[in-house]
């Protein structure tokens, strides 16, 4: 099923809801712009798997509120742990990729006792992707400043650029470009809105989550492509790998950001021998 909960600043927030109620929950956590459909391939084989699976998407995105406040790391896991009690999600499985890692970080740092069993972050834009002096491997604002920009100037042709280009990897030699990848993307980033995009790509790129990956002590399993060219792994994954108590790092060679669409089947398997681990 698909409903909505409504958080105490009355943003209405999507989700979908599939699989046994008493079975063990995942709960997916997607990138920006996107939506929980970005999800389609995970939902759909974790439930065959016997699984419970959730995926929302968050305040400004997808069919939720097009909000202009509360775009931030802390009301997106406030937004979670709103959702998790209107669940009464218990030992749930919390995967997230790109920005939906950065927020699953949060939550989980801040979750209530039982809520969450493991932890998954894919492609994680955590500890922090800005360039600073405590943070010499980020990138620089510049690149940031940029995407707000191209975002303002012209959403729809950079909705395109991006996964036509960087997110899938298609901008490689060789690359098996897939249409309706880039169609999927650019249809899930047009149905959010303007303002709450503006505001992630700070939250994405300034939010430090170094002291919450410090604080989940949960098992957590760390994904990240080698030639992630939007995340790249140097300043992300192998940082945060030495940061939580309990980490498993795979790093995948040559595969691009996107991999959980483009290279789903590596992705589900890796995950399921994770959750059952």
């Amino acid at each position: 099923m698909s409903d909505t909960i409504t958080t105490d600043d009355g943003t209405r927030i999507f989700f979908k809801d599939l699989g046994p109620r008493t079975a063990t929950p995942i709960v997916f956590h997607h990138g920006w712009p996107l939506s929980a459909d970005d999800w389609d391939n995970q939902m759909m084989f974790f439930l065959g798997q016997g699984y419970r699976v959730i995926a929302h998407d968050r305040r400004g995105h997808g069919r939720s509120t097009q909000t202009d406040a509360g775009n931030e790391m802390d009301t997106y896991a406030a937004d979670v742990k709103k959702l998790a009690a209107a669940l009464d999600l218990k030992g749930a499985i919390h995967v997230g990729h790109s920005t939906g890692g950065g927020e699953v970080a949060h939550y989980v740092a801040r979750a209530e006792p039982g809520r969450v069993a493991k932890a998954v972050l894919i492609g994680a834009v955590p500890p922090i992707m800005v360039k600073s002096p405590n943070n010499p491997v980020g990138l620089p604002v510049a690149v940031f400043d940029g995407f707000r920009a191209q975002l303002v100037a012209n959403r729809a042709q950079f909705y395109i650029d991006v996964p036509a280009g960087p997110f899938y990897g298609f901008n490689r030699p060789g690359a098996k470009v897939s249409q309706g990848m880039i169609d999927n993307w650019w249809r899930q980033g047009m149905m959010g809105g303007i303002k709450a995009h503006y505001d992630c790509i700070k939250a994405f790129s300034e939010t430090d989550f170094t002291d919450d990956l410090k604080k989940i002590d949960v098992p957590v399993l760390i994904m990240h492509g080698d030639d992630d060219q939007i995340v790249p792994i140097q300043g992300a994954a192998l940082l945060s790998a030495k940061l939580v108590k309990q980490g498993t790092l795979k790093v995948y060679k040559g595969l691009p950001h996107g991999m959980a669409t483009t290279h789903a089947d590596t992705i589900n398997a890796d995950l399921l021998a994770f959750l059952k681990a």
